[in-house]
């Protein structure tokens, strides 16, 4: 017996909402639009398309009328090209940004709206021989900012809500982490990796070598500078935040004064991290073991000339590509302040939706789409990258690949650096380097402060 198929307008007597709700729903001839041919372009920076190919093809088995055109453009070209593209009216209608670019772009995305109404394809049989494909049109409530703090992890809520309305969401947060070189330890006579800042000045002492000359031959942590330290700006900051400095208070950049409800008075937790980082570079220092003799932080770990780094996530394949098989190294998690609070730095991205955007209700309903469980959980898996979403944490802290990021993911940690991300690093490059050269630590912290404050 052969099964027939047909398509047919199914008029909606109740739709499914997200929040498990129903509400009566009527094709109207104005309607008739969301059965039309939709094509939503994204541009992002890390994603292969690759990576992105079975939440779209997902997507459109629910949705056939909508194409995803995917573009990755290289971090370099990326922020230009868009912000021309936008100006332009050529821009995408997704694309994607870092988190601690949300400000800069807030005037240029579509916050979420309340709801979307979009065309769904559904196949049912009747009476179990004959099959039928049937258009739905279901009205389906989006993520509140108050759902949005309970499905992810708290950084989120803080990056991406602003007054109420959600600017985006991201698939993924990665935090920062120790890499060590397991042969230099071995060598050192040290059998496991530092869990604090103190363990991590002895240990240093053990790792780093100087010849006659007093050059460095071998360090023990890539530390202490701006130019070749791989995000020299977020181990800082993230030091900082540790110490118990105040980044930003309100509107004021703060990490330069001692906050009000710090309990010692003659200490100012800011500079002092900001000296603790940059003895690591400084030749009379104990912990002296870092110069400008070196490549970048990742190529001089990658060549075994480093024993300790700190990066991310993503880092890992970067890595891989450059060991060649001659590396042994580990992953650690991020030294801590002992006697203090677990505290982490999350980096990562969010994707959203273009003001522009002529299709800015199915670019928010697909954004939903893949940031949802299911969805997710496969982007995840197929990455090999940390959750953003609360629920999959847990079954990520029993990957030998991804424990170690997932359990810092809770107490990770970003920072409002206003408008212009970008000068933070300036600021703070430029603040490290006049220490170096001998500068007055607490007039150059405050400098780089001021500079920051421009931003926001």
């Amino acid at each position: 017996m052969k099964v027939k198929t047909k398509i047919k307008i199914l008029i909606l007597l109740g739709a499914v909402v997200v929040t498990g709700g129903f509400r009566c729903k009527f094709i109207t001839p104005s309607q008739q639009q969301l059965l039309e041919p939709i094509e939503l372009t994204w541009w992002g920076v890390f994603d292969d398309s690759t990576d992105l190919n079975e939440l779209i093809n997902d997507y459109r088995a629910i949705h056939p009328n909508i194409t995803i055109n995917y573009r990755k453009l290289r971090f370099e070209e990326f922020e230009t090209e868009l912000l021309d593209a936008l100006a332009e009216d050529r821009g995408p209608d997704i694309f994607s940004v870092h988190n601690t670019w949300v400000t800069k772009y807030l005037s240029k995305i579509e916050p979420l709206p309340q709801s979307t109404t979009m065309a769904y394809q559904v196949t049912q049989k009747s009476l179990g021989i004959k099959t039928e494909t049937i258009v739905e049109v279901r009205e389906n409530t989006s993520l509140t900012a108050a759902q949005l703090k309970n499905n992810f992890i708290d950084v989120v809520h803080d990056d991406v809500v602003r007054d109420g309305k959600v600017y985006g969401l991201p698939l993924t947060i990665d935090t920062m982490v120790l890499f060590y070189n397991r042969d230099l330890f071995n060598n050192a006579g040290i059998p496991l990796p530092p869990t604090d800042w103190v363990e991590i000045q002895d240990d240093v002492k053990k790792l780093t070598f100087q010849n006659t000359d007093g050059k460095l031959t071998q360090a023990g942590i890539a530390l202490g500078r701006a130019d070749n330290v791989e995000r020299s700006s977020d181990i800082l900051a993230l030091l900082m935040i540790q110490n118990g400095a105040e980044m930003v208070n309100g509107n004021k950049v703060a990490f330069a004064s001692i906050p009000n409800n710090f309990p010692d008075r003659t200490y100012n937790p800011g500079p002092e991290a900001v000296r603790f980082y940059t003895d690591f570079a400084t030749p009379s220092k104990e912990v002296y073991s870092w110069s400008n003799t070196f490549g970048t932080s990742i190529d001089a770990f990658a060549e075994g000339r480093v024993a300790m780094i700190f990066g991310y996530n993503y880092h890992l394949p970067i890595l891989e590509a450059k060991r060649q098989g001659k590396l042994n190294y580990a992953i650690a998690p991020m030294p801590q302040i002992e006697g203090r609070g677990e505290i982490n730095f999350a980096n990562y991205w969010i994707h959203t939706v273009s003001k522009k955007s002529q299709n800015i209700n199915a670019a928010w309903d697909f954004i939903q789409f893949i940031a949802s469980k299911d969805e997710v959980k496969k982007y995840l898996e197929k990455t090999q990258r940390p959750a953003a979403l609360r629920s999959l944490i847990e079954d990520q802290t029993k990957k030998d690949e991804l424990q170690i990021f997932a359990k810092q993911l809770l107490t990770a940690k970003s920072w409002y650096k206003g408008s212009e991300a970008s000068v933070v690093d300036s600021a703070f490059g430029t603040m490290i380097n006049e220490i170096l050269s001998g500068a007055e630590l607490q007039a150059s912290v405050g400098k780089a402060a001021v500079k920051i404050q421009q931003t926001l």
